[in-house]
């Protein structure tokens, strides 16, 4: 049954952050002698209450996590079915559409567009869906019906396989969930052509979050030598050469990952300014710089390295010294392109570490621009969890030219 047929009460008070447009629900607000959590199973419906029995809005339930439930109809009672979400996914498709050129994009981005735990993401006629919570998981017919009503795709794939449902003890699961879905799908950002492998790529296969970072390549990239560290299938590196690069040099341990970018690189005609070169990132970058290799631009667009708030010193590091590493290889006047994607890694401090990083490295920076996630990853304003992505564009200086 999907109507919020049970009650949630929360402890006096409680209910404020989520009056404001909030989404969540932390399990030290419940009122559990009213509303025990042990009552509860993931993705059961219920209807979130003040502790004076108002009602704030349904949810779905993660009972055994700390986030105990998720708000998906604020202020109203609402079954998590298929006339709710119809409105929900026009809604996401048509802010794409009037933003985006194609049909190549995050459609569905979690508690942003209204739905938390779901991304899906669209590649033209094929879709990839990704449940980040249990309780989500369970309105996967839902879904899948509502989305094949809106869209008609050839195929929708899930990828049930992220980190994060491990943590929770949840099953990974990579299934054909409607028709039929190639190993790869074509897409195209900012006019450059690319293969994503949706069934065995990181995460859905593709990242659609850098979109607006890569396009500016387009004011830095022409007639320079560049290098792109974690390259993955060369979303950056292909975008470079396609932008007029005399030559690109992916980096990128998987040679999984670096014969996708060869692929990319043929399907541009680009093959002939692209190469590959298989190592970890810092065993990379040591040996180009042992060997008096230099660059007019690096990119670096690593994994994230804060992982959990617990892991933000050692984070920190990681990050400055792989930055230090990269602007040893850059030519003084070049460009460093620095990414990161750690939700727990805040902009100022990136800044602070780069700073860092150069003056370990004997030169100073000078930020030309920054950059955050496209409009296909709306950002939630009552929940900063949503922001996460952050690029910093830097010219390497040599003390003597400041």
């Amino acid at each position: 049954m999907n109507d919020p047929s049970a009650d949630l009460f929360l402890r006096p008070g409680a209910g404020r952050r989520l009056g404001a447009g909030h989404l969540w629900v932390y399990s030290n607000e419940v009122d559990t002698q009213r509303s025990p959590l042990g009552r509860f199973s993931a993705g059961d419906p219920v209807l979130v209450r003040h502790a004076d029995g108002r009602a704030l809005g349904s949810a779905y339930m993660e009972p055994q996590n700390l986030i105990c439930a998720r708000l998906y109809a604020p202020d109203r009672t609402q079954a998590l079915d298929v006339p709710w979400l119809l409105p929900l996914l026009k809604q996401a498709l048509l802010s794409r559409e009037a933003l985006l050129p194609g049909s190549c994009y995050r459609l569905i981005y979690g508690d942003s567009d209204g739905i938390p735990g779901l991304v899906v993401d669209r590649f033209g006629d094929y879709l990839v869906l990704q449940f980040h919570t249990a309780g989500i998981e369970r309105y996967e017919a839902v879904i899948v019906t509502a989305l094949v009503e809106l869209l008609q795709p050839r195929g929708i794939l899930l990828r049930a396989d992220s980190r994060s449902r491990r943590e929770q003890g949840l099953d990974d699961r990579i299934a054909v969930v409607h028709g039929e879905v190639p190993a790869e799908v074509p897409l195209r950002e900012n006019g450059v052509a690319f293969l994503a492998p949706v069934f065995e790529g990181q995460k859905t296969g593709w990242f659609f979050d850098h979109r607006m970072a890569r396009a500016r390549l387009g004011d830095y990239a022409a007639g320079k030598r560049v290098l792109d560290v974690y390259s993955y299938i060369g979303g950056w590196g292909v975008q470079a050469a396609a932008f007029g690069a005399r030559e690109v040099c992916c980096v990128d341990s998987s040679a999984r990952a670096l014969e996708g970018v060869a692929a990319n690189a043929r399907a541009n005609g680009l093959q002939d300014r692209v190469s590959v070169l298989q190592a970890p990132a810092a065993e990379a970058l040591k040996e180009l710089h042992r060997q008096g290799k230099s660059f007019d631009l690096v990119i670096l667009d690593p994994p994230a390295f804060i992982q959990r708030r617990k892991d933000a010193k050692k984070g920190l590091k990681a990050y400055q010294r792989i930055n230090e590493l990269a602007l040893n290889v850059l030519e003084p006047g070049g460009v460093l392109v620095s990414a990161s994607c750690s939700m727990h890694l805040a902009r100022a401090d990136l800044l602070l570490l780069l700073q860092g990083a150069a003056r370990r490295s004997g030169c100073e920076l000078r930020v030309l621009e920054q950059g955050g996630q496209g409009p296909d990853h709306p950002v939630h304003p009552m929940i900063p969890e949503t922001e996460y992505l952050k690029s910093v564009f830097a010219r390497k200086l040599n003390p003597v030219a400041i």
